[in-house]
């Protein structure tokens, strides 16, 4: 008996492997994002966690009403709520809808609540959500630990970010 031989294999076939297996990066789907979050805080680190929600909240997400602006994350005991996000109503589901401002529930490994989330006691530090997206069909939310600027330091911020715009669009403007 003969081994079997090998079957080569074209470049096409091991790129659709390769995406099978997950070589590419997931669909993300943004749905709300806190813009004002990033010029209100200095974000030291980030974490992407799950989120508890009902069925009408969810199809409300989907149709894009949501929103972070007055949102925050709160550490009790070993859980993490977001507390003041504001998810409309569903318009079709009547009897059975939801709160707009409920608090509702981070997911989170307990390892990475004591870890992320223990920072959270230091002085100044905030959980801010940054954004909330659909990934893989479900509702993640990134949330990101910040310390609050003071209004000179946003000053600051805002003098830079032009001045890094301007020195970019004068070298894009030279290449030309």
């Amino acid at each position: 008996m003969s081994a079997p031989k090998p079957t080569k294999t074209t470049a096409a076939s091991s790129k659709s492997k390769a995406s099978k297996k997950g070589g590419e990066k997931p669909a993300e789907r943004v749905v709300a994002e806190n813009r004002k979050a990033r010029h209100d805080y200095e974000i030291l680190d980030t974490l992407e966690c799950g989120i508890a929600l009902v069925g009408s909240e969810v199809k409300s997400l989907r149709s894009g009403r949501m929103s972070l602006d007055e949102a925050y994350g709160r550490v009790d005991g070993t859980e993490v709520w977001l507390l003041g996000c504001d998810i409309p109503e569903y318009e079709k589901a009547n009897q059975l809808n939801h709160k707009p401002k409920r608090p509702r529930k981070l997911l989170l490994h307990r390892r990475e609540i004591t870890k992320f989330a223990g920072r959270a006691f230091e002085k100044g530090l905030t959980l801010v959500p940054l954004k909330a997206y659909f990934k893989n069909g479900r509702v993640k939310v990134l949330l990101g630990i910040g310390r609050g600027r003071k209004s000179h330091d946003k000053r600051q911020k805002l003098k830079s970010d032009t001045a890094k715009r301007d020195i970019e669009i004068a070298l894009r403007g030279r290449r030309r």
